[in-house]
């Protein structure tokens, strides 16, 4: 058992057209690349589900998170993303790290819009 809560965001984001595709890879790879590299980081994954582009991460503490969230190539994804994409995320913390299909669930119920 983990003594301790980890903070678990999965975000999900619809492509407003398909050539939108292109600045999205472009954005979403080199977010995935620095989140996978950031300190506190535990876990980072990608799933397209139902044409929804995901991103699940789990991190030491929403502190961690929210460092990487507004930093280097991610902020630049954030102030990028309302061009070409629609989308929604949710955050929670938890003493375990649910599977896929349980944080999608999450995120369809409590998700929060960007604006």
């Amino acid at each position: 058992m983990i003594d301790r809560p980890f903070y678990v965001s999965i975000t999900g984001l619809q492509l407003k057209k398909t050539w939108h595709v292109i600045p999205f890879y472009w954005y979403a790879s080199r977010s995935f690349r620095q989140a996978r590299r950031a300190p506190g980081n535990i876990r980072a994954e990608g799933k397209k589900i139902n044409g929804v582009h995901h991103t699940l991460t789990v991190w030491e503490n929403q502190e961690m998170m929210r460092s990487f969230l507004y930093a280097g190539a991610h902020m630049g994804a954030i102030k990028a993303f309302h061009r070409f994409a629609t989308g929604k995320t949710f955050g929670f913390e938890t003493n375990r790290v649910p599977p896929w299909d349980e944080v999608h669930a999450m995120w369809h119920e409590h998700g929060r819009d960007y604006s």
